[in-house]
């Protein structure tokens, strides 16, 4: 076995300290969720705005999106960078200052009216979901630096259950505070508190220990960033596959945008239930979050994305056929499945798939490129659901997750089992 890099020996050093500063970010960052959740209280807030089911899925769309398609255009400029820290500050602002924005439009909305109301709140989860995207690689980069990885997939497996146990309690809360006030003031206070708590969190972000790499060996002439690219698709077909599971994730999970307005619509659901179903959501993505990070560590992450296809296939399918509101608890708990084994051990596998020098590359590739499916997804399940009914985009969802399913089972290999003779992607051009 090779010796321990300098940065390999800090980051074992200050793993426990590390570990206790990422804790309390996400949790912190969980408790903001829970009063602003993309899943339900956002929802909420556009449907006091709008009937269309098409903006109403526009909102985890569009945060989704924004989160996603930065990644690959500042994978050049993070895999240059010795210390990951000082971007990841500077960038995550743009993350959390529109959250003080919607409060603000809430605020003023019986002022500027439901259509100037829509606008500003479109143009603010655009700001909030672009400042999550070029916040994303430089932050997945630096925990993937400072977390050995044995103990990755763990960590973002903990640090989301974390998250997800102060989202169920805040969400909770938040259902409250959405009936115990009138509208708009209700939207406002949640937003308002979630702003609190997202400073907070970025506080406890900024307290990481982060070593500065003075032996990444660092090109004076780097290829940009669409060669580096190009150059793993042509040479990693595994990781192609993977990123194909992972666009069609999107699809086979479309339905779940549509879980909250369609139980609002079709058993006319109240307030506190939202917060209820919200609790639920993020309990069982606690649950699954502290179990399918350390399985994967363990099996596979393959194995979990697995399950979590198997989890998506059932939640659409039962919201398919569901005759009470009742059947949505568990409906919202396979979702739940299904988001963690698509997000965290998506987002482990992909590291995992190359040294931290290509890291950024492929991590990326593996954002940037769904992107497009991301935002295009929820647009074609709320057209279907606003033209042929919701039930319609369930069952399409159900079918599609089925079809994940069996690229992930018979084509798709774990990353530490296929290793592809070839040269390196990134390399100094002549």
């Amino acid at each position: 076995m090779l010796p321990l890099s300098k940065v390999e020996q800090f980051a074992r050093r200050h793993l426990r300290y590390n570990i206790t500063v990422g804790l309390m970010d996400g949790g912190m960052f969980g408790i903001a969720l829970g009063f602003a959740s993309f899943g339900t209280i956002l929802p909420l807030f556009v449907a006091s705005m709008t009937n269309s089911a098409t903006l109403i899925g526009l909102v985890p769309a569009i945060h989704s999106a924004g989160w996603l398609l930065p990644q690959l255009f500042t994978a050049s400029h993070t895999s240059r960078l010795r210390r990951y820290k000082r971007t990841v500050l500077l960038n995550t602002i743009h993350e959390r200052i529109p959250f003080l924005g919607f409060a603000v439009v809430a605020l003023l909305l019986p002022k500027i009216g439901l259509q100037a109301g829509l606008i500003l709140t479109f143009l603010l989860l655009t700001w909030q979901g672009l400042g999550g995207g070029f916040t994303a690689n430089p932050w997945t980069s630096m925990i993937s630096k400072i977390i050995p990885p044995e103990n990755r997939g763990t960590f973002f497996g903990t640090q989301a259950a974390v998250a997800n146990l102060f989202i169920s309690g805040a969400a909770i809360a938040a259902g409250y505070v959405l009936n115990g006030y009138e509208a708009p003031l209700n939207f406002a206070i949640c937003f308002f508190t979630a702003t609190f708590f997202f400073t907070t969190s970025w506080i406890a972000l900024a307290f990481t220990r982060e070593p500065t790499d003075f032996d990444k060996v660092i090109d004076e002439h780097p290829i940009p960033f669409w060669q580096g690219a190009i150059n793993i698709l042509k040479r990693d077909n595994n990781f192609n596959w993977f990123l194909v599971a992972r666009t069609l994730s999107q699809f086979a999970t479309m339905g779940f945008a549509f879980y909250i307005v369609y139980a609002l619509r079709r058993f006319q659901m109240d307030e506190v239930t939202a917060g209820f179903l919200t609790a639920t959501l993020t309990i069982a993505q606690t649950v699954a979050n502290a179990g399918m990070g350390w399985l994967g560590d363990k099996i596979g992450h393959r194995a979990m994305l697995i399950v979590g296809a198997a989890a998506a296939t059932l939640s659409s399918f039962l919201a398919w056929i569901a005759p009470s509101l009742a059947w949505f608890f568990p409906i919202f708990v396979l979702s739940g499945f299904a988001n963690v084994s698509i997000w965290t051990n998506g987002m482990t596998m992909a590291t995992t798939f190359s040294d931290e020098k290509e890291r950024p590359f492929y991590i990326g590739l593996a954002q940037t490129l769904t992107a497009p499916a991301t935002m295009i997804a929820p647009l074609l399940g709320g057209w279907i659901a606003d033209t042929q009914g919701f039930v319609i985009t369930f069952a399409l969802s159900a079918m599609l997750s089925v079809a994940m399913m069996g690229i992930l089972v018979f084509i798709i290999k774990e990353p530490h089992k296929f290793h592809p003779q070839t040269k390196p992607a990134v390399e100094k051009t002549k």
